[in-house]
């Protein structure tokens, strides 16, 4: 983990599409700060869903895995701007609400911010200076302005912000019922868990009786078995829902599990 006092280049992300975007899988392994300037922002995290529309903005705290889907305007698009706000840039800004630090036991995975016109003002300015000339030293100053007012709006997201602790030892049975559909290796599974991949194979064998691997694949077909019959989904676009890299190795296993193929489920739409 990077530990200089200031990062020079914080990463800004400016999303713009004219069609839904197929849902898609990501790992928040940084803070970022997202504001809406049109559509919306469907977010399935922890077993929930929650829609964020135009003028939101919101907050995705770092070490945790999400799915999500962005819709445009009809008619429209969908447009935002992300800033990450990594762990070397928010070192250099913990001056600006010194003190000790209070660990949530389960971090919220995204914190829905008041509307304020100053997160709209930003993330315009922000486009703005993007569509010029770049300017290096711009995405460290926008960073320390998003903090302020983050800050100014919710002093109590110091304790998130400013927490550079790793992630502590969760609850294994209620975290891989949770993400068991996100297609991760062991080591990143073990990590998020609050564990070495040793402690969590370990842990894992004792609660379930079989290893990760083998668990992870019966739990995803079961998954896939149960989309394509009573939500009638079809295998091509149920696959990377359940954490399959391709359809190929999808349908092999799906077969080996069952006996038939995926496309010979009944209810299933071929």
């Amino acid at each position: 983990m990077a530990t200089a006092p200031f990062a020079p280049t914080p990463v800004v992300l400016h999303s713009c599409y004219i069609a839904v975007q197929r849902p898609t899988e990501f790992f928040v392994d940084e803070h970022v700060l997202m504001h809406i300037l049109s559509g919306s922002f469907v977010i399935f995290v922890a077993g929930a869903e929650q829609t964020y529309r135009s003028g939101d903005t919101i907050l995705l705290t770092r070490h945790q895995l999400m799915k999500g889907t962005k819709y445009p305007e009809p008619g429209g698009e969908f447009n935002s701007v992300s800033l990450v706000l990594d762990q070397a840039t928010l070192r250099g800004l913990h001056h600006l609400a010194p003190g000790p630090i209070v660990r949530p036991q389960l971090p919220q995975p995204v914190v829905a911010l008041p509307r304020h016109p100053l997160f709209g003002d930003l993330a315009r300015s922000i486009i703005a200076y993007n569509a010029g000339q770049a300017i290096p030293q711009l995405p460290a100053l926008k960073a320390q302005e998003a903090v302020v007012l983050l800050l100014h709006l919710q002093p109590e997201l110091r304790h998130v912000l400013f927490d550079f602790s790793e992630p502590g030892k969760l609850d294994l049975a209620q975290y891989m019922a949770q993400h068991f559909s996100f297609n991760l290796g062991l080591k990143q599974f073990a990590y998020l868990t609050g564990r070495s991949l040793a402690t969590f194979k370990r842990d894992f064998v004792k609660l379930f009786h079989v290893s990760p691997s083998r668990w992870l694949q019966q739990k995803r077909l079961e998954e896939a078995h149960y989309l394509l019959q009573a939500k009638k989904r079809k295998p091509s676009d149920v696959y990377l829902e359940v954490g399959f890299e391709n359809l190929s190795h999808f349908s092999t296993a799906f077969k080996k599990q069952f006996g038939f193929n995926p496309s010979q489920v009944q209810g299933s739409v071929a």
